[in-house]
């Protein structure tokens, strides 16, 4: 039997809207359907609607957004919202892209469920809507987890346990927060997936980690190709320790070690400065003709 995800799920709080005259939800706006029995469904004007800042999603797409759009002009909106009233306001708890799609088609009012939820139950209903849908993005869906966590005290064991995901599932999606902001944006984006992202998290500096990833993402690597990238990278690390700092190129702290920084930054690959007496030799690795070809492009040779 398919473990449910928070208890029942939203279906125990959005009835579906099916006038007659409507037809049946498309592709381009799939709403999960429930029984409206007992439900009561009213209209709101979108002005006193607000967004629920515990949302989980941070990217929408634009292209399914527009899609979206294109939906509720041509049928209105199937599925409605999920609000529940705050002072002088309504609060968003559930169906933001339909919100966002509904004030983009120039709707004045759309459909809602008011509940008085507590802030407990709009947190996860807002994120069981968007883990329902399997549609967030690995960071959004981590910053979910984070927010159980750091909003409601909940241990990584509760998490799993009301999204019904295992342990591990949990502790490797919050691993992904650990890893720079500007790497956690190629996710967000869908140019690294998660599984190149956990494979980074192996190196121990940022600016490492923001190194591969950019030089991946070039490369175009599979995961298991990233995953060997960074392993060798790992093996020469240790076997500079034990050559000690004078045969590694310099040592931490140096202007050497800066320089080694700022050209591994440029070529996006590894990048040695070996001192020789008042001299010396800059070692740059590749590891495939088109990744020496996109060197020697970036030099100015080709």
């Amino acid at each position: 039997m398919t473990k449910r995800v928070l208890g029942r799920g939203l279906e125990a709080l959005i009835p579906a809207v099916r006038p007659a005259s409507a037809p049946t939800a498309t592709a381009l706006a799939p709403e999960p359907a429930a029984p409206a029995v007992g439900v009561p469904v009213t209209e709101l004007p979108v002005t006193s609607i607000r967004p629920n800042p515990r949302q989980p999603r941070h990217h929408i797409d634009e292209r399914s957004l527009a899609e979206l759009e294109t939906s509720i002009r041509a049928q209105g909106i199937l599925q409605p919202l999920l609000v529940r009233q705050v002072a002088d306001h309504y609060e968003l708890i559930a169906g933001e892209r339909r919100f966002l799609a509904s004030q983009r088609a120039g709707l004045t009012h759309v459909p809602v469920v008011v509940r008085d939820l507590a802030d407990e139950q709009v947190l996860e209903a807002a994120l069981v809507e968007n883990l329902q849908r399997e549609d967030l993005d690995p960071i959004d869906e981590a910053l979910g987890y984070q927010a159980l966590i750091e909003d409601l005290q909940y241990t990584n064991e509760r998490v799993a346990e009301r999204v019904g995901k295992d342990r591990t599932t949990i502790a490797n999606a919050l691993r992904l927060l650990s890893l720079p902001q500007d790497v956690q944006d190629l996710v967000s984006r869908g140019s690294l997936t998660a599984g190149h992202a956990r494979a980074l998290l192996s190196l121990s500096s940022a600016e490492d980690v923001r190194g591969a990833a950019k030089y991946v993402q070039t490369m175009g690597f599979s995961v298991r190709k990233t995953e060997a990238f960074v392993a060798r990278k790992l093996k020469r690390r240790i076997q500079a320790r034990r050559r000690g700092p004078a045969a590694a190129g310099s040592a931490p702290g140096t202007a050497l070690a800066d320089f080694e920084n700022r050209l591994r930054r440029h070529f996006a690959t590894q990048v040695r400065i070996v001192s020789q007496g008042p001299g010396g030799r800059i070692e740059i690795e590749y590891f495939s003709q088109p990744e020496l070809e996109r060197l020697l492009e970036t030099i100015g040779v080709l």
